[in-house]
C-alpha cells in the first residue's frame, strides 16, 4: 500500500489536483487498486454544484487516468518521467459522486511501450460502477 507522500515521488500531481489518496494494491506496468476519499472540502465543489455537490466526471475520468500513470511510473524504465493523459474512449457515468463517497479506482494496463500506453479503467463507490473508461497514456 502506498500513501501520499509515496504517491507524490510517482507522479507529479500535487494539491488540489491530486485525486489519489492511496494505493491499495499495485503490480507495476500491469495493474492496480487505488483509493480517492471524496470529501465536502474538494475546491470544485464550491461552484459544481451549490446546494447540490457533484464531482463532475472530468475529475472523475482524472483520477482514473492519474492511477494508471502511477501503474506506469512505477516501472523502473519510467521512473521519473511523467505519464500524460493522451486520449480517452468508452467513457460512461452511471451515477453521481457525492461528498462522502469513497472512489474504488481500478486500471488494467492492455498496452504499454516505449513512449505510450493505455488501459481500461473502472470506479466503483459501495461495489456500484460510478464510472468506466479507457485511456491512453503518453510517456516522457
Amino acid at each position: 500500500m502506498l500513501n501520499t507522500t509515496e504517491i507524490q515521488a510517482i507522479i507529479p500531481h500535487r494539491y488540489p489536483m491530486l485525486l489519489v489518496d492511496k494505493v491499495l494494491a499495485i503490480v507495476p506496468g500491469e495493474s492496480i487498486i487505488a483509493q480517492k476519499n471524496v470529501t465536502i472540502n474538494e475546491p470544485f465543489f464550491q461552484g459544481h454544484f451549490p446546494g447540490n455537490p457533484v464531482m463532475p466526471g472530468v475529475l472523475q475520468i482524472e483520477a482514473l487516468a492519474q492511477a494508471g500513470a502511477i501503474t506506469i511510473l512505477s516501472l523502473p524504465q519510467f521512473a521519473g518521467k511523467t505519464a500524460y493523459f493522451g486520449g480517452i474512449t468508452k467513457a460512461k457515468f452511471r451515477q453521481m459522486v457525492r461528498p462522502g463517497d469513497v472512489l474504488k479506482l481500478e486500471l488494467t494496463l492492455t498496452k504499454l511501450r516505449d513512449h505510450a500506453g493505455s488501459g481500461k479503467g473502472t470506479i466503483t463507490v459501495d461495489d456500484q460502477i460510478v464510472c468506466a473508461a479507457d485511456l491512453i497514456f503518453a510517456i516522457e
